[in-house]
């Protein structure tokens, strides 16, 4: 640390601007790899005295004043607090560039030598220090021990009741654990509300899906046929690219839909799917009626419009949407159950999104249904509703996926480890007789939200029974098996089914990785903002909005009447 005596004092009252008249401006900093630090303080003439009377007393005819700070104004020198408490005093500005430590362990690493200066004892005091600490880290702060609420009343209490080094210890030891437990609630607190604005419908999204609904049944141009007669026949016609999006957000589909149809660099080869629950379908019918995709062709169908595909057929389907435990699951207290102290934030949040009421919704699960909803085509690609297509995707009907039946993208290589980190483990309960039986805990994982699907090689295999088998299976053991979301079942199910494609026809992470690389998303094909903070929530990333935004139809007047993302 540094250390300023009276000799070198009238060196470092240069600037007095920012003192009142009469006071000193002392200044200093210091730095290393760990710690960057400055302090500005302001004393009068007749204290500077005083000051060297205190500390001449511990530190000898060194007559030096020492300084500390340390990360907060909780960490000072036990020993010679008396003349640091008379600096702290007076100290009009501090300013730091430190995450704040909250271990004790990290508190021995840090303080180390420089604490108690290098005098003829500093070995002494040092070993006495570290004696202090340890002892007080292996102990269990009393539950009755009156703990200060904040370091100004530390230090009135310490004038008064003159606490030794280990009482002192245990005290801050205290408030570092109250205020360890205040940041991880307030954490949890930012995550759980951050979760409930996920799960809701944004205002401007609402009304542009009543105000659609209610163009559909008083504008017959909102009710036209899509497509019109004579492009029916390309709905089944294999020569031509087949895009399939389940969505219940109409804004979302349309900026899926602009942004393939804006990037091909043959538009008229491409044929949309648009699939969307009853409730939406009149709205998504009526945008689409309304905003024509030429020269693409799109249609877009009800689930209620496929006649087979009802309760009684997929059993299984109901079962999860009316099981009690997935309703409390998903719908119940989030929080219960949870152990926040060893649950890390990270891990809550990800079974927070887990816990997204569409997972138990039939539209999200009717991606496991492609081969008998599209039974005359061959080959489709299917686009989650939270992606943007950036580059031509033509070449990837290219790709010969060799037999297999699902051309995706790995998720366990890359350098993110948190977005491309994904194996098996992450996301089943291995401590679980069946699934430590059947699975592979290094198994890698694959993203869902951009697939190449060769329908007839799926039409060949027992991927939809075996989904179904692995759903009824987590259901029975209380979902137990695992906890986050559809894409564990199908990860079961095309196990031996997946062909991986080049990491850079997708990127993920848009939706909860902020630190996303602005250079590597300009040079994706596809980016997906998988997570809670999809860009058309307030929580979404600001940075990473216009990638997305870019494709929104701001000028549409129902997109202007509902002020969207405004």
């Amino acid at each position: 640390m540094y250390r300023y005596s009276t000799t070198n004092l009238n060196h470092l009252v240069k600037n007095r601007k920012e003192c009142e008249p009469g006071l000193f401006h002392l200044t200093g900093s210091d730095s290393d790899e760990k710690v960057s630090v400055e302090i500005m303080v302001c004393i009068r003439e007749d204290q500077w005295a005083e000051i060297q009377r205190r500390c001449y007393c511990y530190f000898g005819r060194r007559q030096q004043v020492l300084i500390y700070w340390y990360v907060s104004k909780l960490f000072f020198d036990i020993f010679s607090y008396h003349c640091v408490l008379f600096f702290m005093e007076h100290v009009i500005d501090v300013k730091w560039d430190l995450d704040q430590v909250l271990d004790l362990d990290i508190l021995l690493l840090r303080l180390g030598p420089k604490l108690l200066g290098r005098g003829d004892d500093s070995e002494r005091y040092l070993a006495d220090f570290y004696t202090i600490l340890n002892q007080v880290h292996s102990e269990e702060v009393p539950e009755d021990l009156k703990i200060p609420d904040n370091f100004k009343q530390l230090v009135s209490e310490m004038k008064i009741n003159k606490y030794n080094a280990k009482e002192f210890a245990l005290i801050l030891k205290g408030m570092m654990e109250r205020s360890e437990r205040d940041i991880r609630e307030s954490k949890f607190q930012e995550l759980m509300n951050k979760h409930f604005a996920a799960t809701s419908i944004p205002k401007g999204i609402h009304c542009l899906s009543l105000r659609l609904t209610d163009e559909y049944s008083s504008n017959a141009h909102a009710r036209k046929q899509l497509p019109s007669p004579e492009l029916l026949p390309l709905l089944s016609d294999n020569s031509y690219h087949h895009f399939v999006v389940f969505t219940d957000n109409i804004l979302a589909a349309s900026v899926v839909v602009s942004s393939v149809v804006q990037s091909s660099l043959r538009p008229e080869k491409i044929v949309f799917h648009v699939i969307t629950d009853k409730k939406t379908y009149a709205g998504m019918h009526s945008w689409f009626a309304l905003n024509p995709i030429s020269p693409s062709t799109v249609e877009v169908k009800g689930v209620h419009q496929f006649d087979w595909l009802t309760r009684d057929t997929v059993p299984v389907l109901e079962a999860v949407e009316n099981h009690d435990g997935v309703r409390n699951y998903y719908h119940g207290n989030h929080v219960a159950g949870a152990n926040l102290n060893v649950t890390s934030p990270r891990l809550f949040a990800s079974k927070l999104l887990a816990r997204s009421p569409k997972y138990i919704s039939l539209l999200n699960h009717l991606r496991i249904y492609l081969p008998e909803l599209f039974p005359n085509l061959d080959k489709v690609i299917f686009l989650d509703d939270d992606i943007v297509i950036q580059r031509d995707l033509s070449p990837l009907w290219d790709i010969d996926l060799g037999g297999k039946v699902n051309g995706a993208v790995e998720t366990c290589k890359g350098e993110d480890s948190w977005v491309m980190g994904k194996r098996f483990k992450i996301y089943f309960n291995f401590s679980h007789p069946l699934v430590a039986k059947s699975l592979d805990p290094e198994e890698c994982a694959w993203a869902f939200g951009m697939n190449i699907f060769d329908l007839r090689a799926w039409r060949k295999t027992n991927i939809r029974e075996t989904y179904h088998s692995w759903l009824k299976e987590n259901l029975k053991s209380n979902l137990t098996l695992w906890k986050l979301g559809t894409l564990p079942p199908a990860l079961i199910a095309f196990r031996g089914y997946i062909h991986p494609i080049d990491p850079s026809w997708h990127m993920l992470g848009l939706g909860y990785q902020n630190n996303t690389s602005i250079e590597s998303v300009k040079k994706a094909a596809v980016i997906h903002y998988n997570g809670q903070s999809k860009p058309w929530l307030e929580i979404g990333y600001e940075h990473l909005r216009p990638f997305w935004s870019k494709y929104v139809y701001y000028s549409n007047e129902f997109v202007k009447n509902c002020h969207i993302l405004e």
